[in-house]
């Protein structure tokens, strides 16, 4: 695995690559495990969420990039699924800035 095929804005940028010989010589690289940080980082804002929001919408709005909805996941706590952030109308979700939490 290249370094460069991960934008440095991915939340598997700074996971440390480690590379695996197997008996017969093959080599294999990979990530080690991205642990979800316990302590999202600084809270900028909040949002309440409308009918219609999705976390690419409000990673797009918050972020400038709609690819960065896994910020929002990790700021509240949906590990699995980040669609569970906007399912229920009127939740309080917490904005954390970029850069924050180990991401």
């Amino acid at each position: 695995m290249s370094e460069d095929r991960i934008a440095p804005t991915s939340r598997y940028a700074a996971i440390e690559r480690v590379e695996y010989e197997f008996p017969d010589g093959t080599k294999v690289t990979y990530l080690k495990r991205r642990f979800v940080p316990r302590q999202p980082g600084s809270a900028v804002t909040g949002h309440s969420v409308e009918q219609g929001d999705r976390p690419d919408l409000l990673a797009a709005r918050y972020f400038g990039d709609p690819e960065q909805f896994w910020r929002l996941a990790d700021a509240n706590a949906a590990v699995l699924h980040p669609d569970e952030l906007t399912e229920e109308v009127g939740r309080r979700l917490t904005i954390s800035l970029p850069g924050a939490g180990g991401a």
